[in-house]
């Protein structure tokens, strides 16, 4: 980490109750983000990656990408070389390519609390919760719509949670509130309720400006337009459309320093052919001309290649995860990715489940070991997905939060120092013997294996008297241990006022909007 300048500092040089607040602070512990020592896996041959790149480069020239209701967009890339019809551009061969060689291989993006900023890019993995479900669902009160009151409780569980890195962004979303506003109630609660980095709103051009000016008194305007503080997800609408809504919200952002994930939007045989090599070269071309127009506005600024893939049940129309031929595009489009020399953002724990079942743990966990193989560096739906990302559930949230665990251990590799190789335990326990006594085991069983803090692991007969929970009965009872525990991470209480008075204010501006 290279900064280590407290929020309170960077925005006005401290002061007592700022100390005091500290002081009397409560901490949980994370996790520091994921540093693989692992190797990526790869399942393109050089003249696959060769064939899939000429072939983007060929969409991008001779079929074009569409940029709707954005005049500014085109005359942009109509100054750069690109030939202009309509909304369609047409980006001559090479020219996506050389525009995005301006973009950061890695960047660091600035928490509140130092000791929580995170390094997106090169061999790091950063872990982010699930975004943008409608729904709700716990044990108790079962499917309903999300309300503030839920978002906040999944924002505190993000924070308690060790192995998640990032706050995330829109965990769910807050139906009780109007729509023009509830950005500004979203912002506030991860600025407040947590102190990990987070995303911007994104939802129209106005908002990721709202999301500027709160950062600007976080942090200070002066540190947020030379760090960056923020990564938003900014989607296409694939195929090969961008639209003036999303590309005015990557206009912000990149204008000011922060990160945008460009990720197409691919349901496989819907909005891509139903070909992993199809889907690909549809992927790296709207990726390319995304990525090209970040730099279009500010070269230099941080970006993200994204992809968001699943396929289709063909019979239903409904979407599918964890199948073989979402693994094969998530590794493709990581080694598109690293011979770009872009961070990558891709995979979660993808689910069509309607509930934290078999079905959810299967489709997740294969979703997820597909992530840190494929070399994704920030994982956004990482935790809390359900029902193709309509529902974010608490008890899953916690459930794939504690799996998270799993991906930091082995992405630690194996331990070939003198002690992982143990020679002087093999020599000490001898033939026949047993390890449990000797003087390494006893050196190294608190730290040798990873441990479950939610899966049951105890005899039948201790497991049946204490009520024989399954694993959503656990999750239920670590989610109320979770919150029941939660503490406010501390903040200069004049930086607090401030950014609640920007609230207050930007809703007393405007009449509400359900639309």
């Amino acid at each position: 980490m290279t900064e280590t300048i407290s929020p309170s500092r960077r925005a006005r040089g401290g002061g007592g109750a700022a100390r005091r607040a500290e002081r009397t602070a409560f901490s949980v512990e994370t996790a520091r983000y994921i540093e693989r020592n692992i190797p990526n896996y790869e399942v393109l041959t050089e003249e696959a990656l060769e064939v899939i790149e000429r072939n983007a480069e060929t969409v991008l020239a001779e079929i074009g990408v569409n940029f709707v209701d954005n005049p500014a967009a085109l005359e942009r890339w109509r100054a750069a070389g690109a030939q202009i019809e309509g909304e369609r551009v047409r980006i001559p061969r090479g020219l996506a390519r050389k525009l995005c060689s301006t973009a950061p291989s890695e960047y660091t993006q600035h928490a509140r609390n130092p000791e929580r900023s995170v390094v997106v890019g090169g061999k790091n993995l950063v872990l982010a919760p699930v975004y943008g479900p409608p729904f709700v669902r716990d044990a108790e009160g079962g499917r309903r719509y999300a309300t503030l009151d839920d978002f906040e409780k999944f924002v505190k569980l993000g924070y308690m949670s060790k192995w998640l890195h990032h706050s995330g962004g829109t965990v769910c979303e807050p139906t009780d509130i109007p729509v023009n506003k509830r950005h500004l109630d979203m912002l506030l609660a991860h600025m407040i309720l947590s102190d990990k980095p987070f995303m911007g709103s994104v939802t129209e051009p106005s908002r990721a400006q709202d999301s500027i000016d709160m950062c600007n008194i976080l942090f200070g305007a002066d540190f947020v337009q030379n760090n960056t503080v923020m990564t938003s997800l900014i989607n296409i609408n694939s195929p090969l459309t961008f639209d003036s809504v999303m590309m005015g919200a990557l206009e912000v952002f990149a204008a000011n320093n922060q990160a945008s994930i460009i990720s197409p939007f691919i349901v496989g045989g819907a909005m891509a052919p139903t070909s992993v090599a199809g889907t690909l070269t549809q992927v790296l071309a709207e990726a390319l001309a995304g990525i090209a127009y970040s730099q279009l506005v500010r070269p230099g600024s941080p970006v993200v290649m994204g992809a968001f893939v699943t396929s289709i049940d063909m019979n239903s129309g409904a979407p599918t995860f964890g199948t073989p031929e979402a693994s094969h595009i998530t590794y493709g489009v990581g080694q598109l990715a690293r011979r770009l020399n872009l961070p990558y953002r891709s995979a979660g724990s993808f689910c069509g489940s309607k509930l934290p079942d078999a079905q959810a743990a299967y489709e997740s966990a294969n979703s997820l070991n597909m992530g840190l193989l494929s070399g994704v560096n920030f994982m956004l739906h990482a935790c809390g997905w359900l029902e193709g990302g309509l529902v974010a559930s608490f008890e899953k949230f916690v459930m794939d939060a504690d799996q998270l665990g799993a991906l930091h251990h082995f992405a630690k590799g194996v331990d070939m120092s003198e002690n992982g190789q143990a020679m002087d335990a093999i020599a000490e326990v001898g033939p026949g013997g047993h390890f449990l006594g000797c003087a390494h085991t006893q050196q190294n069983f608190k730290s040798a294996f990873w441990r479950s803090e939610l899966l049951d692991y105890k005899p039948f007969e201790t497991w049946d008297e204490e009520g024989a929970r399954d694993t959503q009965a656990l999750a239920s009872a670590r989610v109320k241990r979770l919150l029941d525990t939660y503490r406010q991470p501390p903040l200069d209480p004049e930086i607090e006022a401030r950014l609640r008075a920007y609230v207050a204010d930007k809703k007393a501006s405007m009449p509400d909007s359900f639309m």
